[in-house]
């Protein structure tokens, strides 16, 4: 007489296929929720990112023109910066850069008398960022007839 073996009672053992239950409609939508405000927030995060960035390109590109304006304006003497107060030219040279987010930078330059021997120049940068908002850099410095030394030693 053969020898039937015995069963492992260790081994699962699992409920019949009908008696199983999934994921119901309600656990896949509060999931599908989830995963979509995750999703979301994660390329609002990234649009608010690529502002930033666009935003500090353009604040970058502006000191940079500012800054070469005000070395321009410092290798002329007093006499030369005096004749440019006079002509009124107050429209700085920006070169076209592609690639930048807001496109159509300009600089404007102002020299005023504060005393005889003492000028003010401001350099005010406009340009419009990515979202269409105007944007402006202003720099101010001061110019002396004898040099910005001159300026500290005879100030009261």
């Amino acid at each position: 007489m053969p020898v039937r073996p015995q069963p492992d009672v260790s081994a699962p053992t699992f409920p019949p296929r009908a008696g199983r239950r999934g994921f119901t409609v309600l656990e896949v939508m509060i999931a599908a929720s989830v995963m979509l405000f995750g999703i979301t927030t994660a390329i609002l995060t990234l649009q608010r990112g690529f502002q930033a960035l666009d935003a500090a390109r353009n604040l970058t590109y502006a000191s940079q023109v500012m800054q070469t304006e005000l070395e321009r304006l410092r290798l002329r003497n007093w006499d030369q910066l005096q004749t440019l107060q006079d002509a009124g030219a107050t429209s700085v040279a920006v070169e076209a850069v592609t690639g930048l987010g807001g496109e159509g930078f300009t600089c404007t330059r102002t020299i005023r008398d504060i005393r005889t021997d003492m000028k003010e120049i401001t350099l005010a940068a406009t340009w419009r960022g990515h979202d269409g908002r105007p944007q402006t850099a202003r720099l101010v410095t001061r110019y002396g007839r004898n040099g910005l030394y001159d300026y500290f030693y005879t100030a009261h």
